[in-house]
């Protein structure tokens, strides 16, 4: 079978089941409205792209402390959990399936997005190198982050469990677990932003710990096999790297093969970054090649992918889905225009973050 008839075939990832290889990857939009609940366009923005054979939402902070970035939306509120039940029914009444992301960024963020609760949170007291959007939305230096008590991690683990049954209470299919691009999960992997020497830091099956902990604490909600994890081997986005990363992304793969999980999601070095500038680590290999073969499950592959590239990592057997961004943000109909070769819509990065219907909901369909 080639590339392009895999893509239109079902598969099943876990307990999800797909109409198609096409995935929808999380995109960061910034335009949820007070109380960090998502706007009411995000109804029609979500219901728009149904066709996709898995929606993965947009990264959702499970806690107050858990954001990073103005006007991205949580799931730890009554109201939150209300308005994410809409959006869930729009994309189920299209036939879609939809997995809501829980997203936890550590030191990624600013005190001013989360007043009460200080400065941001992170393994270790390591600032990361750069700038980040307060909640005035002007650039401020990144602070130097608390570094998590045993108490904060038992804490974190509820905040894991309570967004998990916020996200079942809305009717999502699943739920994926953001530990990636440099946030929270991903800085307690990673020793460049890991230096802590208790059970939760130094080699890596100590630094894996917490993954595993999280991963189990939504699965008293979730059965595993609706649950995904996302990682990023090789990406530098937000300050990130690691000494060893063939070793430790390599355990992390052993390690996930334990739980039954629906999927793993891995994100290619060439990625855009969540920014949306280009974060290209050249010198990486290629990570489905790398560690394709070691994960038994199904395996999603993300990262600047156009439809030919997505047709031959699945005719080569290298990812049962392809995670497309950029090109579902201005084409809500990518599965169509990918059938038929039709051209696809420019997307706008000026309209990527913050606003309304422009560049969200008003790309035109075929």
């Amino acid at each position: 079978m080639s590339g392009k008839e895999i893509m239109f075939t079902p598969v099943n990832l876990g307990s999800l089941q797909l109409k198609n290889r096409l995935v929808m990857a999380p995109l960061t939009r910034m335009r949820a409205v007070a109380g960090d609940v998502p706007n009411p366009l995000a109804k029609t923005y979500y219901g728009q792209r149904a066709s996709a054979g898995l929606i993965i939402t947009e990264a959702t902070q499970i806690s107050p402390l858990g954001m990073g970035y103005p006007a991205t939306p949580g799931i730890y509120s009554p109201e939150q959990t209300a308005a994410w039940k809409e959006i869930v029914e729009a994309v189920h009444a299209k036939g879609g399936t939809i997995v809501a992301q829980l997203w936890h960024v550590g030191r990624i963020s600013h005190s001013s997005l989360h007043p009460e609760d200080g400065v941001p949170e992170a393994p270790s007291a390591i600032a990361a190198a750069g700038q980040t959007y307060g909640a005035d939305w002007k650039l401020h230096d990144y602070e130097v982050p608390k570094a998590m008590s045993l108490d904060d991690i038992v804490r974190l683990l509820k905040e894991f469990e309570l967004a998990a049954r916020n996200a079942k209470a809305a009717g999502f299919d699943g739920i994926e677990i953001h530990s990636a691009n440099g946030y929270l999960l991903d800085q307690f992997l990673q020793d460049k932003t890991n230096q802590r020497n208790d059970q939760y830091g130094g080699s890596i099956e100590n630094r894996l710990r917490l993954l595993g902990e999280v991963i189990e604490a939504v699965s008293k909600v979730f059965t595993s096999d609706r649950v995904g994890v996302r990682l990023s081997p090789y990406g530098t986005f937000n300050d990130m790297s690691d000494s060893d990363p063939v070793a430790l992304f390599t355990a992390a793969i052993n390690k996930l093969n334990a739980y039954g999980l629906a999927y793993v999601h891995m994100i290619e070095p060439r990625a855009t970054s969540a920014g949306g500038g280009e974060q290209v680590n050249e010198g990486a290999p290629i990570t489905s090649e790398l560690f394709r073969k070691a994960y038994q499950g199904k395996f999603i592959t993300a990262g600047g992918y156009d439809q030919a590239m997505g047709e031959k990592v699945l005719e080569e057997g290298m990812a049962d889905a392809v995670a497309y961004g950029r090109l579902y943000i201005s084409n809500p109909d990518l599965l169509e225009r990918f059938e038929k070769n039709a051209p696809l819509n420019p997307y706008n990065r000026a309209t990527f973050y913050g606003g309304a219907e422009v560049g969200y909901t008003d790309y035109p369909s075929l």
